[in-house]
């Protein structure tokens, strides 16, 4: 377990990314969730919460302004406790509205059909399990490249010194056709390690370009990323990240192998 390097800063909030892992963790008492109430405790208390999940994928990019967002239960095979959960913090069709207004480089459209999909509320009940604070979500254009969502990201900046909470949910590798199911402690392959490690190494030393980059570092970054659904949220928190900030991690342990859980906070 990894204690975050948490900051008060009256001018800002911080950005998070959380390798949200198998949706079991939302109903499992484990090391993870553990790590994420603890994270919740201290975080400065937000106004609203952005979240970029890996689990809402457009063609164009979208801001979800309901008042009150419909739980989405989008993965199948599950115990039938995972599908009643309900997380009923209110939307935020205000900061919705003030994302839009914010973007300028893109066209971003709001959007009342979509909800909490599971990218998102597995983690924000442990984090903020009172459910007492605003949250709105937006999605990713799958079509469009890295290098959008990083410049995408750069123009959110304005809403973090407007109490803003943004927190991308992905997996920093996420291969679903070769994980391991025998156990969360399987042994962890050779790629996985190699990959999470290289964009540690980034990360550390905010090399932004190689982490837009990634399919550079070869072999691993295709077993690490077949597909980049989980992956682009990282892109959103660092692109976040302004020349005085640092990066601290709260989880860097593996599951099932394959699956990289490192999860971070920009401040």
């Amino acid at each position: 377990m990894i204690s975050p390097n948490l900051k008060l800063n009256n001018q800002k909030m911080p950005v998070l990314f959380v390798g949200h892992g198998s949706p079991m963790n939302a109903i499992e008492h484990n090391e993870f969730t553990d790590v994420l109430q603890n994270l919740g405790k201290n975080l400065p208390h937000p106004k609203a919460i952005l979240c970029i999940s890996a689990h809402w994928l457009t063609k164009g990019t979208y801001v979800n302004v309901s008042a009150k967002p419909k739980m989405i239960y989008d993965m199948y095979g599950f115990p039938d406790e995972l599908y009643n959960i309900d997380y009923p913090a209110p939307g935020s069709p205000e900061k919705g509205k003030e994302l839009i207004n914010v973007i300028k480089k893109t066209g971003v459209k709001s959007d009342k059909d979509w909800g909490f999909d599971h990218g998102n509320w597995s983690v924000m009940k442990h984090i903020f399990p009172k459910a007492d604070i605003p949250v709105f979500q937006m999605s990713i254009d799958y079509h469009k490249p890295m290098r959008y969502h990083y410049e995408l990201a750069k123009e959110l900046s304005t809403l973090r010194k407007r109490g803003v909470l943004i927190i991308g949910s992905g997996n920093l590798t996420h291969n679903l056709q070769v994980v391991d199911l025998s156990g969360k402690d399987a042994q962890v392959q050779d790629w996985t390690l190699e990959f999470d490690a290289n964009i540690k190494s980034f990360l550390d030393n905010g090399i932004h370009d190689s982490i837009i980059d990634y399919e550079s570092l070869g072999a691993s970054a295709r077993m690490a990323v077949p597909e980049p659904s989980h992956f682009i949220p990282l892109i959103y928190t660092v692109g976040l990240q302004e020349k005085d900030e640092e990066v601290s991690y709260f989880y860097d342990k593996f599951e099932y192998g394959t699956l990289s859980m490192r999860s971070l906070v920009v401040q």
